[in-house]
């Protein structure tokens, strides 16, 4: 079988059903919106899943010549990764802290050592034992109470992101549950060791709605709501500071947030309005012990760091000690008793600045590689002169390093370990601009194995994301190598939606502008075409979530100039979900993509969302694929896209969609399951490349 042959099977053959969208004056026939069937148990729901389950048969089918090459991937993936490790261990009041993984085990057991890496092992959670017999388990938000007596933890066995709280006496064993249910899964302890916050979301909409107050061992049913968020724009949280003196509220939409807070120590007390929130004004609070410093974009569109007294917390009291730049994003602040570790973002990427707090002196953390990625990590304790970070690049495994902030002295701590012959000097990575049709420069992050000839002839594969301000970086993939070891390339286009290039970049695509991050997307790939790194026969692309948004776009505008494409929980019905406030986070996204019950932007989102602009063509290859029970992207957007697709398809091309019915948004929970569904991927790619081993 030659790269473009496929199996003679039909795909199956979606049901219509005629169903109208009646706004703003116009009639749009909806012919697969009975797809939503399966959460609101209609009589659809068994036949959704019967088509569900007909797709994936479909997928099989077609991919049947490759299944003994997606066991070797598999195995070949697998075998880079050290199942056997643990992490390094984060010291806080008074224990050091880890994770470490089992030879043959999917999860991890989460432990402690008190006072010495010496002393004996206390295992607090053995997530592989808990995990026993689930095809899906999350655990999560593991909080110790200030003595160190309890601990607090999320679970989800659905994928819905939807967690119960336990509770487990550290000195018993013993695992308590107070009927808390529909959480984040997170918690916040006050200091007297019994009372602990959390956030509530809605059983439906999955918004966070409520902050609730707990008292340990009482039945859930008598917690107070604390807060209670009435703008269901906002997303809301509730977190402790570094130095255990306040709990804090946070609630945020896109372009404005509120903070308020509470003494650890009083509990009981009501929560006070740090400021009151300013349309179209960002902040977050860090408290001192001696004042609140302020991150806000409040005239200063790339962030300015105030401060401001700890009585007289009010903007008109905040004084600037990092002014606004135009050319540096100010991302976040790390505090310690000496010092400060502020996190900027300059020409594309990142990079951390240690300021004494004392002097004012400033030392600026330097890297070498070309494009990388650079963060803090573990920074648990106030009290401290050392800085943990992490580092990685495309060709740098994934790194932490202390650093002595008085003295400069580094050290590894660790590196992440790749089994077999990896050598990172035999891969070349870079950091390219493109030029959009409108003249901006898109950074490109790019690697492949030396000695690859530029001659248009590599297959590459282009990814991308480009919303919600999330900055897509440069980093390390053991996985990857089963890609460039066979002659890919792999390239990130950094585009606007993100916030690579500044706050400006994400504005500049999104809402009324979104147009941009598609077109960026393409330019990008015109160049690699361009600088002969690739050519249309042998141009991938691949995008999740949001990301998937991108590539329904994309084929709409350029069908011809890719082979395939790898669409991941694709958002693309953007008008249909933007419509229908009853499915989970729409509301919360008006500010990112607009509200279609206003004319102007339901024509904009109309003007480009995937599902709105089909239209008869030879589409690229597709690989589409879902969890039946994503929170985040529904499993019919990319059902109904899919079907539309194939109704509106005019080439030989495939179109292939694939549904983890086990899964939500984040696929499989179990740390080596993720890699058969990499594996699915990376054969699609090499079956279209004529790659078989």
């Amino acid at each position: 079988m030659t790269a473009q042959e496929w199996p003679a099977v039909n795909p199956p053959d979606a049901e219509k059903k005629n169903h109208l969208r009646d706004i703003h004056g116009e009639q749009v026939n909806d012919p697969y919106y009975w797809m939503n069937a399966y959460f609101k148990k209609t009589a659809d729901s068994t036949q959704i899943i019967q088509y569900l389950e007909e797709e994936n048969r479909y997928v099989d089918q077609m991919m049947a010549d490759t299944r003994n090459f997606q066991q070797v991937l598999f195995d070949e993936m697998k075998s880079r990764i050290k199942e056997k490790d643990e992490s390094v261990p984060i010291f806080k009041n008074g224990y050091y802290y880890y994770s470490r993984t089992e030879d043959g085990e999917q999860y991890f057991k989460y432990c402690r050592k008190k006072g010495s890496l010496d002393a004996p092992e206390e295992i607090l959670l053995d997530v592989d034992e808990m995990a026993k017999g689930k095809a899906y388990f999350s655990v999560r938000g593991f909080s110790i109470s200030p003595d160190n007596h309890w601990l607090a933890y999320g679970v989800d066995e659905v994928s819905r992101r939807q967690y119960q709280i336990y509770f487990k006496d550290l000195k018993t064993g013993k695992v308590y549950s107070d009927g808390i249910s529909n959480t984040t899964g997170s918690t916040v302890w006050a200091n007297d060791n019994q009372t602990v916050f959390y956030t509530k979301n809605n059983e439906t909409t999955l918004l966070t709605e409520n902050i609730m107050r707990h008292r340990l061992g009482e039945d859930a049913s008598k917690d107070i709501v604390v807060y209670h968020e009435e703008d269901n724009t906002n997303y809301i949280g509730v977190y402790k500071s570094k130095n255990n003196q306040y709990i804090f509220i946070h609630s945020s939409a896109t372009t404005s947030s509120e903070e308020r807070y509470l003494d650890a120590n009083a509990p009981m007390d009501e929560f006070k309005v740090f400021q009151p929130r300013i349309k179209n004004v960002l902040y977050s609070v860090v408290p001192l012990e001696d004042r609140f410093l302020v991150l806000t974009n409040q005239n200063a569109l790339n962030f300015k760091l105030m401060e401001t007294p700890l009585h007289a917390t009010r903007q008109e009291n905040w004084k600037a000690i990092i002014p606004h730049r135009e050319d540096v994003l100010i991302e976040s602040v790390d505090e310690f008793k000496n010092y400060l570790v502020i996190t900027e973002r300059f020409n594309g990427l990142m990079r951390l600045v240690i300021k004494n707090r004392q002097t004012g002196q400033e030392k600026l953390l330097s890297f070498d590689e070309p494009t990388y990625s650079v963060y803090t990590t573990g920074n648990a304790e106030y009290f401290t002169e050392e800085l943990r970070f992490a580092y990685n690049s495309m060709v740098t495994p994934a790194s932490i390093f202390e650093q002595n902030m008085r003295t400069g002295k580094r050290k590894l701590l660790k590196q992440q370990e790749v089994l077999g012959d990896f050598d990172k000097n035999n891969y070349v990575s870079e950091y390219l601009y493109a030029t959009a049709k409108d003249g901006t420069k898109i950074p490109i992050s790019l690697v492949y194995k030396k000695g690859l000839e530029k001659n248009g002839k590599n297959p590459l594969l282009l990814y991308g994301y480009g919303s919600y301000g999330a900055s897509m970086e440069a980093t390390f993939s053991s996985s990857r190598l089963a890609l460039l070891n066979r002659g890919f390339v792999f390239a990130i286009a950094h585009i606007r939606g993100g916030e690579e290039m500044g706050r400006q970049w994400y504005e500049d695509g999104k809402m009324m502008k979104k147009i941009n991050t598609f077109t960026d997307f393409i330019d990008a790939g015109k160049f690699l075409i361009q600088e002969k790194f690739t050519s249309p026969q042998h141009l991938y692309a691949q995008g999740g979530s949001a990301g998937g948004l991108l590539m329904g776009a994309v084929i709409n505008m350029e069908p011809n100039m890719w082979n395939g494409i790898i669409a991941q929980v694709p958002f693309v019905d953007v008008v249909n979900t933007m419509l229908d406030e009853s499915i989970p986070l729409t509301t919360n996204e008006y500010d990112e993509w607009g509200n279609p019950n206003e004319k102007v932007a339901y024509d904009y989102m109309k003007s480009y969302s995937p599902y709105e602009n089909i239209e008869n063509k030879s589409y690229p290859n597709l690989l589409v694929t879902t969890g039946l029970y994503d929170s985040q992207v529904q499993y019919f957007e990319p059902a109904k896209w899919v079907a539309k697709l194939r109704d509106h398809q005019k080439g030989k091309n495939v179109i292939l969609f694939k549904t983890e019915m086990d899964y939500g948004h984040g696929g499989a929970s179990g740390r080596f399951d993720y890699l058969k569904d990499l594996a699915l991927e990376y054969a699609f790619l090499f079956k279209l490349e004529g790659i078989k081993k």
